[in-house]
């Protein structure tokens, strides 16, 4: 396969499609991601098989268990896809709608209309899943799709897509404005992600090695996120119980995703005992805990952090925990060690809340609540293609309005500028 020509290949395609997703009703477009969900449905047993396949072959390629945890599709991750898909097609339809419009002292109607962005790549690795989370968002908002997911779910990845291409035929709409690479080459990347006149943005998902290479590289807008380096922050008025709750379900409900919780910030004033209590509740799930010295006094079996540890996304059964003096150095560490991702604070304090919702930097901050809810799902998207930690265009989890820009449009009677 000669790549390059593949690749141009591809992106006419897309760049073709995207023309006819862009004026596509919204019915149409519904009616795309109903077929879809329809399909998944009645084939599941063919995409658990690919998937099985894939599984058996990265177990065997040495595959970590984070990673071999990305790549299964069990039955309950196969219900969200179909659950998913019928959230983002209820989703009202951000396409063509006109905000803002007022008139100028000209007799000029001006306006901001939403638009799709047109085709866009998206590069991930392992998850199956986000062939269908992140096609169903780009078809609704109508874009059309460039998929190039890891090789070891290539099986896994062309059975939802078929499944996505049957919605698709359903309603009359072009397959081709959803294309999975065929190829496992990486050389497909390369291309994908310098070919402007087809592409017009990138969204990597994936380790932070994918993600700064094709940040270095792309002669395309790019949006993405490094790390997730996500603080819980204990404070000193922390209801005990909710502290508890909070703490722990955001470092083991589960490991390998980037809103995990990889550091533990606690109030040396926090409710007594509740750093205790965590620490045997960790301990029974086998997490190990590397502590600050003064956590070190309070915590016998954590071991030493070091300085790379504050900075270190584990995705794994290991916490960093650090005791501070109180909210300000809490903020500190944050803004110090943080990835702009998502923070928490725990507290009843609603002062001290309030400082951290408006001082912290990140692209989702929360009160009393798990890290593990920054997700497109969980905020009522439907789907993500990416949570993105920039500042530009879309911060957080990237739904339909993120896949979409806005462009002004003017209303007039045969006005002139005088």
């Amino acid at each position: 396969m000669d790549i390059g020509s593949y690749m141009a290949e591809v992106g006419r395609e897309a760049r073709a499609a995207s023309r006819l997703m862009a004026r596509a009703t919204t019915q149409a477009r519904n009616t795309a991601l109903a077929g879809a969900a329809a399909a998944i449905a009645a084939q599941r047993g063919a995409i658990a098989a690919a998937n099985a396949d894939d599984m058996e072959r990265a177990a065997a390629q040495g595959l970590d268990a984070a990673a071999l945890d990305r790549l299964q599709l069990t039955d309950a991750r196969i219900d969200a896809m179909i659950e998913g898909l019928g959230q983002v097609a209820a989703l009202p339809d951000p396409v063509g709608a006109i905000t803002d419009l007022a008139f100028r002292p000209s007799g000029i109607q001006v306006g901001r209309m939403r638009v799709p962005l047109g085709v866009v790549g998206i590069i991930y690795e392992s998850r199956p899943n986000v062939t269908a989370d992140a096609a169903s968002l780009c078809l609704k908002s109508g874009n059309a799709a460039i998929l190039r997911g890891g090789s070891e779910s290539l099986e896994s990845n062309r059975a939802i897509a078929a499944c996505m291409h049957a919605g698709l035929r359903a309603a009359g709409l072009p397959e081709r404005a959803l294309q999975v690479i065929a190829t496992p080459d990486r050389a497909a990347v390369g291309h994908l992600i310098t070919m402007p006149e087809y592409v017009d943005v990138i969204v990597p998902r994936g380790g932070k090695g994918l993600i700064e290479r094709i940040s270095a590289e792309a002669r395309i807008p790019v949006i993405k996120h490094l790390d997730g380096i996500c603080h819980v922050y204990i404070d000193d008025a922390a209801d005990p119980d909710k502290a508890f709750a909070v703490a722990l379900n955001a470092k083991t409900q589960r490991y390998g995703t980037c809103n995990t919780m990889e550091t533990l910030l606690v109030a040396a004033g926090a409710p007594a005992g509740i750093l205790e209590r965590l620490a045997a509740a960790y301990r029974e799930r086998g997490v190990e805990l590397r502590g600050c010295p003064r956590a070190l006094e309070r915590l016998p079996e954590a071991v030493p952090a070091s300085e790379e540890d504050w900075a270190t996304e584990y995705l794994a059964p290991i916490l960093s925990v650090r005791l501070v003096d109180g909210l300000d150095e809490a903020i500190e560490h944050i803004a110090r060690y943080g990835s702009q991702h998502t923070d928490a604070i725990v507290t009843e304090d609603y002062s001290r809340a309030m400082r951290f919702l408006r001082e912290v930097d990140s692209s989702s901050v929360m009160v009393n609540a798990s890290t593990r809810f920054a997700d497109g799902f969980e905020y009522g998207l439907g789907a993500e293609v990416g949570i993105s930690t920039d500042k530009f265009h879309a911060r957080g989890p990237v739904g339909l309005e993120g896949l979409t820009s806005q462009k002004f449009v003017v209303l007039g009677s045969g006005h002139v500028r005088g």
